[in-house]
């Protein structure tokens, strides 16, 4: 019996030290002085937005993963944004973090949610051109969600 705890113990404390050796390495990615990501969030769905479109974004800002890193709220995004809590909790965390949030303004208004978007501390702007600019600029990645 005492055998097995001391097994057990020793797994555990192996384990414990594996998670905590993989979560402090964060592999340096190869940065350039014009380092920019931008993501297009345009899923109304709290899932892709939770355990994609955020999870990334956040951890690219987060681990120096890009220097420059932008979340733009397009389409139903906006809507989903306007409503749950959650998601404003995380896409506030993130914007303390360094990542800048903008919004569509003409997503914003087909839902007349351009004030709270505003009142959320998001810029709140056209964003047709910006992000045509974005996929002309060969120093941006653009990603979709």
């Amino acid at each position: 019996m005492k055998r097995k705890i001391t097994l057990l113990a020793i797994f555990v404390l192996l384990f414990i030290g594996s998670v905590l050796q993989l979560s402090a390495q964060q592999p340096e990615a190869e940065k350039t002085e014009e380092d920019k990501l931008v993501v297009l969030w345009t899923s109304d769905d709290p899932l892709v937005a939770d355990r994609v479109a955020f999870m990334y974004t956040h951890a690219a800002k987060k681990y120096g993963w890009f220097n420059d890193v932008t979340l733009i709220i397009w389409g139903p995004s906006a809507k989903l944004t306007s409503e749950n809590k959650e998601i404003q909790k995380k896409l506030k965390a993130m914007q303390k973090d360094g990542v800048t949030i903008k919004a569509c303004i003409a997503c914003a208004s087909k839902y007349d949610i351009v004030d709270e978007l505003k009142d959320l501390g998001f810029e709140v702007a056209g964003m047709g051109l910006p992000l045509t600019n974005y996929l002309k600029d060969d120093s941006v990645k653009v990603l979709t969600f």
